[in-house]
C-alpha cells in the first residue's frame, strides 16, 4: 500500500520546514513510521529537529526519521553523463569550467532528482507516512505535470534514438561542429523522462498524496500562495490544507496592535481565496521553534483535534480546460446557492460573485488575452467559460500620413 505522503511548500521564510518537523512529530507519536525529507537545497531540517541528519534516513526518535537529501549526490547519480558532455562542449566554446557544469544544471533539476527520494520510499515500502519539506518554489511540481510530453518521447523518439543519431552526426560535425551525444547521455535522459512519469502518477494519487500550502498573513507572501495553488488545481494535484503561520494573538501589546489588525483582514481574504479547502492557523510564538517541544506546541497549533495524517480536504478544486481559442473553468463553490453570478476579469484576476460569495483567482498567464463569456452553476460548482478576444485593429496609415 502506498504511504501517505504530504508536500509542504511556500514561499521562502514562512516557517515551511518546522511545519513539515512539527507533522513529522505528530503523526510519529499517533504510532505511524514516519519519515520527513528535505529537498530546499538551503536545509534546516536538522536545526529543526535538534538532530544531525544526513543523506540518508537517520532515526530521530522511535518511530521518526529525518533526511536531507543531497542535491549534488542525487545529480552525480542520474545526470553526470549528461553534465559530461554539455561542460566539454561549453568549454570547447571559450566558457570557463565553473560557469560550464553551472549552465549543464537547468533551474529546477537538482531539487527534482532529489524529490525522487519520494519515489524511492514509496517503491521500499518502509514508512507510513512521508513529510517532504520542499524548496520554496513550485518550479518542481510544474516540471512534473508534462506526462504527455515525456510519454511521447518515451513511445516515439527513444525506440529511434540509433537510427536519429546515425543520420544526425555527419550532419552535426560537418555543418554545426557539434558533437551530438553518445548512448551514456541518451541514458540519463531516458531515465529522467521515466522517473517524470513515475513521479506525476505519485503526485496525482489523490488517496494517498496531497499538497499543502504554508503562508504569513502578509499580502505577498499570499499572492505568492494563490497562485501556487492555481497552478496545483490546474496540474491536477491536491492540496488538501493552507497552514497560515505566525500569527498576531489577540494578546499582543499596543506596539503590534495595528499590524494585527491588518493580518486579520488578510486572513478574510485568505478564508475566501481558498475556500473549501481548510485554512489551519499558527500563532506567533514567543521563543524559536526549535526542538520536540516547541515543535509540538506547534503541531498542536495548527491541528488541533485534526489527525495531521489525514487528507484534510478530498477533491481538486479547480479544473482548467483550455483549447485554442477557448477555455472552461469549474470551480468548487460547495456553500453557496443558486442565485445571482456576477464576473469580472483584471488582468490576470477573475473575481467571481455567485450568492453573496467573493472569490479572487490568480489565473495562469496563458488565460491573459480570454474574457469570461458566462457562468453557471450546478451541484455545488461554477463553471466560467471564456473565450479569446478578437485582437485589436490597429489604423494603417495612407501615404499622406493620414489615418485610413
Amino acid at each position: 500500500m502506498a504511504p501517505r505522503t504530504i508536500l509542504y511548500t511556500g514561499k521562502g521564510g514562512v516557517g515551511k520546514t518546522s511545519v513539515a518537523a512539527a507533522t513529522a512529530r505528530r503523526c510519529a507519536a499517533a504510532g505511524k513510521r514516519t519519515i520527513v525529507l528535505s529537498t530546499d537545497p538551503a536545509h534546516s531540517l536538522s536545526d529543526s529537529l535538534g538532530v544531525t541528519l544526513g543523506s540518508e534516513p537517520t532515526l530521530v526518535e522511535d518511530g521518526l526519521w529525518g533526511q536531507e537529501v543531497s542535491a549534488q549526490e542525487q545529480l552525480e547519480r542520474n545526470w553526470a553523463a549528461v553534465q559530461d558532455w554539455l561542460g566539454e562542449m561549453l568549454v570547447e566554446r571559450g566558457v570557463d569550467r565553473i560557469s560550464a557544469e553551472e549552465l549543464t544544471v537547468p533551474p529546477g533539476l537538482d531539487e527534482l532528482f532529489s524529490l525522487l527520494q519520494l519515489k524511492r520510499h514509496h517503491e521500499e515500502g518502509l514508512f507510513d507516512v512521508v513529510i517532504v519539506d520542499c524548496a520554496p518554489t513550485g518550479e518542481t511540481l510544474r516540471l512534473l505535470s508534462f506526462p504527455d510530453v515525456a510519454r511521447w518521447w518515451l513511445e516515439k523518439v527513444f525506440p529511434q534514438r540509433s537510427q536519429i543519431m546515425a543520420a544526425a552526426r555527419p550532419f552535426a560535425r560537418a555543418v554545426l561542429d557539434v558533437s551530438l551525444p553518445g548512448d551514456a547521455v541518451l541514458d540519463d535522459v531516458q531515465h529522467l523522462v521515466r522517473n517524470l512519469i513515475a513521479m506525476n502518477e505519485i503526485l496525482r494519487d489523490t488517496e494517498h498524496v496531497s499538497i499543502r500550502l504554508v503562508m504569513n498573513p502578509d499580502r505577498m507572501v499570499i499572492d505568492e500562495a494563490r497562485r501556487t495553488f492555481t497552478y496545483l488545481n490546474l496540474y491536477g494535484y491536491l492540496t488538501d490544507a493552507v497552514v497560515v503561520n505566525r500569527v498576531f494573538p489577540e494578546e499582543v501589546g499596543d506596539y503590534f496592535g495595528a499590524w494585527r489588525r491588518r493580518q486579520q483582514e488578510q486572513l478574510l481574504e485568505v478564508e475566501a481565496a481558498f475556500a473549501p479547502v481548510p485554512v489551519l492557523r499558527a500563532p506567533y510564538f514567543g521563543e524559536e521553534v526549535i526542538g520536540a517541544e516547541m515543535l509540538d506546541r506547534l503541531g498542536d497549533a495548527v491541528f488541533g483535534d485534526r489527525d495531521a495524517a489525514a487528507v484534510l480536504h478530498e477533491t481538486v478544486s479547480q479544473q482548467l480546460i483550455v483549447g485554442r481559442d477557448d477555455a472552461t473553468l469549474r470551480l468548487d463553490l460547495p456553500f453557496a446557492r443558486k442565485g445571482g453570478i456576477s464576473l469580472k476579469k483584471i488582468g490576470l484576476e477573475l473575481v467571481v460573485r455567485v450568492d453573496g460569495q467573493k472569490r479572487t483567482l490568480l489565473l495562469p498567464a496563458a488565460l491573459g488575452d480570454f474574457r469570461p463569456t458566462g457562468a453557471s452553476f450546478a451541484d455545488g460548482s461554477l463553471t466560467v467559460a471564456f473565450e479569446r478576444s478578437a485582437p485589436a485593429v490597429r489604423a494603417v496609415p495612407t501615404a499622406g500620413g493620414a489615418d485610413a
